[in-house]
């Protein structure tokens, strides 16, 4: 009880010389000072100033219960910038703002209402929500603001946890660091759009707890949201919001949803009887609560010892580290899929879905056409329904690994996840499958000398074709490996005759570009899977080199950010198989004046955000460090949910142990995208990717490429003109005109202080993508950015001529060859 009380009360202690004018109002001409406050119309709440420590000269203005006997904050303006006296006033002005002033009248913190009115009022609420509106205008849509909109580690009844979309409000959670000082924390609780929308308790970056989806009845991980007669739950999500709140039936009912310094999610309500806050529901409630614990394909199940299995059907992808209680590698299918020879579908029940960030949804169709969709598309691994209540409706699909799976029981939810076909059969089909099996083993003796016949032939094609040995196997690329090389990379080997089949031999109307390494083209496999073919041109300035360096590096990468590559062909041609990205590339849609107003401001986050964690994972998080090198807008490419994945890792180097830098005498990459160390004395690092990544923010914020960039004003490049923008205070002239109606512009101008961070002329002050990763999700205070490298003013006579992207130039100072790329 008494650790519960220390988080619970969130100790803040009232000076007995505090007085109450009786009014629940602040004017123009009544201020509030220290050692006053002013108490709602019900007298439930109370707003004042106080310190959360005895004798502290910490002030902070907070919103607290009045009427219990432990009275508990439940919001507060200045959080971050404690007063250290006593002389604080709360005050509005003229314009509407509400503003928070210390000694020698310096303000530390301000509403941003954005029009005013004649006679404008702060007003306390009974329900604790603070608003800044018109003294004769009572219609919550017509308020200027509301603390409701900008909870902290706090929401009351009635407030909507989640996003505005038309405004650009995001409301969410977040801890204080301990429970005497109130500044923000490491955790967060917040709405994720990312796919079907969800909730998640995050820890900086890394997500510890997930709501699941809602269902119609409640988040799919939270059981313990049943009806009741205390409480009501909703969940909306439209195009202009998404947010989930809770109301009190009776409103003798005392209840608050607090999250804690130590990162616990937790519903108190005031305990008459006790006289102290009681906890209604926790969350994480139990180790199974613990995001991804199990990993892909795993389940946890609190009732077991140890917590996670695989999924039925399914089997550890480290047997070993299972045995260990290792479950970080998760699980496999026991059989792989064969989308072309056909697969099928295998219900889960009692099941809290997995992590919905990567799938799409559909509301107005039923579960067979849901079913039928996913079976369309290779890459669809499960489906469900979106809504439970009835008979269910609403079509759920997964386009990547399950991810936090946990047995929940009958307050669970139904899944269908992909099975090869094989998989599906059932105990009354094995006489069948014995007469089959004995079939085939007749055929396996009657082919088995062609069968050797055809793949000694192979081998002495093969040979004719490519230097080094290459192995007959459908899984071996051995002829890859380098001399040196510990293991060999597997990938799947096509024939040259599927490839011109899937393509139509090549069509020009399957054509979808051409690149440095050269045409690509959009192909149909037998079996309905849709691949993007890469064909090495006889007159690519890219060739074998590029072409192994392409396998190596992408071939045993796994990540939802990166490009899936399928496979490759080697038969007369060098050919290169990946999954097929139904929106082409990002350069497609943001530089162009008519496609990129269908990039609003959250997608183009979530293209931001879903590069940089591409990065890190190259960076830090794969088995070796990889360096990208042509990192660019052409070479970021959009799948259905317009979600980014890394491609082209022809330019691509792999570092070993602990090598993490290195140079060259041959820079290669695209102008405007690579760094100033690289291209003049070709030194590179990670940091080269991370100031191509800046250039890409910037870009993306902007509508406008770094290189040709123009300004009437001087002659500087896209970063330069940001970072004249940002030393001005006018980052706002940089932002995209199409993005006026959805962007939020806190979010919108941290994302162009990271972007002048990653350009910065020295590559040590440039920050790491662990760094950036976190900096973008976080809202702590960002160091100011240096000059940004090519800063000096340039002369456009001089500047290189667009038509020679593709050819190779020489640079006549360091005897350095920069390699132009074109886009793809």
């Amino acid at each position: 009880m008494k650790s519960l009380h220390k988080f619970c009360c969130f100790c803040f202690l009232l000076p007995p010389f505090i007085l109450s004018d009786a009014t629940d109002t602040i004017t123009v001409n009544e201020p509030l000072a220290d050692g006053k406050t002013i108490i709602s119309s019900g007298g439930t709440f109370e707003l004042g100033f106080f310190s959360p420590v005895v004798n502290s000269r910490s002030r902070y203005l907070g919103i607290w219960y009045k009427k219990v006997a432990k009275s508990a904050v439940v919001w507060i303006a200045n959080r971050d910038v404690a007063m250290n006296d006593t002389d604080g006033l709360l005050k509005m002005t003229d314009q509407a703002k509400l503003t928070l002033v210390k000694s020698r009248d310096t303000a530390i913190w301000s509403t941003n209402a954005t029009r005013s009115v004649r006679n404008p009022v702060a007003q306390l609420l009974d329900s604790g929500n603070l608003v800044v509106k018109d003294a004769a205008d009572d219609n919550p849509e017509n308020y200027l603001w509301q603390s409701y909109d900008y909870p902290t580690d706090t929401i009351l009844p009635g407030v909507k946890l989640g996003l505005d979309l038309v405004k650009g409000i995001d409301r969410y959670l977040q801890s204080s660091k301990s429970s005497i000082d109130p500044s923000r924390g490491d955790f967060l609780y917040r709405t994720d759009p990312n796919g079907f929308p969800q909730q998640f308790l995050m820890n900086n970056s890394l997500p510890q707890f997930r709501s699941g989806p809602w269902n119609g009845l409640r988040f799919s991980g939270s059981p313990g949201l049943k009806p009741n007669p205390v409480y009501t739950y909703e969940f909306v999500n439209t195009p202009k919001e998404i947010y989930y709140k809770f109301d009190l039936i009776n409103s003798s009912v005392y209840s608050r949803l607090t999250l804690s310094s130590f990162g616990v999610l937790q519903r108190l309500n005031w305990n008459y009887r006790a006289q102290d806050w009681t906890v209604y529901v926790n969350a994480p409630a139990d180790n199974c609560d613990t995001y991804g614990l199990c990993d892909a394909y795993g389940i946890c199940n609190i009732a077991n010892s140890p917590v996670c299995s695989c999924l039925d059907r399914f089997v550890p992808q480290s047997p070993n580290d299972w045995n260990a209680t290792d479950w970080s590698s998760g699980c496999q299918r026991r059989t792989p899929l064969d989308c072309q020879k056909g697969d099928g579908f295998l219900k889960y029940t009692g099941l809290k879905l997995p992590d919905t960030r990567w799938s799409w949804y559909n509301d107005s169709i039923n579960l067979k056409e849901c079913e039928k969709i996913c079976l369309k598309n290779c890459s669809c691994m499960a489906y469900s329904n979106t809504d439970v209540r009835g008979k269910g409706s609403g079509c759920l699909l997964w386009f990547d690994d399950l991810i936090d799976i946990t047995m929940i029981g009958d307050s669970g939810q139904d899944i269908y996840i992909r099975m090869a076909s094989s998989e599906l059969g059932t105990g009354s089909n094995k006489a069948k499958k014995i007469g089959i099996s004995l079939c085939l083993v007749v055929l396996v003796l009657l082919v088995l000398g062609l069968t050797l016949n055809v793949q000694k032939k192979r081998k002495r094609r093969q040979a004719e074709h490519v230097s080094g040995e290459a192995s007959t196997g459908t899984r071996s690329t051995q002829y890859l490996a380098e001399e040196g090389d510990k293991e060999d990379v597997e990938l799947p080997l096509f024939e040259l005759k599927t490839i011109i089949q899937a393509t139509d031999n090549f069509s020009r109307d399957k054509k979808l570009g051409e690149g440095g390494f050269g045409p690509v083209y959009k192909g149909t496999l037998v079996g309905g899977q849709e691949i993007a073919v890469k064909r090495l041109s006889q007159n690519s300035i890219q060739g074998l080199d590029e072409f192994k360096n392409e396998v190596k590096c992408i071939a045993k990468l796994q990540h939802r950010n990166l490009v899936k590559l399928l496979g490759c062909c080697i038969q007369e041609e060098k050919i290169l198989i990946y999954e097929f990205m139904p929106n082409k590339s990002l350069d497609f849609f943001i530089f162009d004046h008519d496609r990129r107003r269908f990039l609003d401001w959250p997608k183009r986050f979530q293209i931001i955000t879903g590069i940089a964690r591409g990065l890190l994972y190259l960076h830090q998080d794969s088995r070796l460090t990889i360096i990208h090198r042509d990192l660019k807008a052409d070479n970021i490419l959009l799948d259905i949910d317009l979600k980014p994945k890394i491609s082209d890792f022809g330019l691509a180097r792999i570092f070993g142990g602990t090598e993490t830098e290195a140079s060259t005498k041959r820079a290669v990459g695209t102008y405007g995208y690579i760094s100033p160390e690289y291209a003049v004395d070709g030194y590179f690092s990670t940091k080269l990717d991370v100031f191509s990544f800046g250039v890409l923010v910037l870009e993306i914020v902007s509508g406008k490429k770094n290189r040709g960039f123009s300004h009437p004003d001087h002659h500087h490049n896209l970063l330069g003109h940001a970072w004249l923008l940002y030393k001005e205070g006018r980052c706002p002239e940089l932002i995209d005109a199409h993005l006026s109606v959805s962007c939020h512009l806190y979010e919108v101008i941290r994302s162009i202080h990271v972007g002048l961070l990653c350009v910065q002329q020295s590559p040590d002050d440039r920050p790491s993508m662990s760094s950036v990763v976190f900096m973008l999700a976080g809202d702590g205070s960002l160091p100011f950015p240096k000059e940004p490298g090519y800063f000096t003013e340039r002369n456009l006579s001089f500047e290189p001529d667009k038509s020679s992207s593709g050819k190779k130039e020489n640079s006549s100072g360091n005897a350095l060859s920069i390699t132009l790329l074109d886009a793809r």
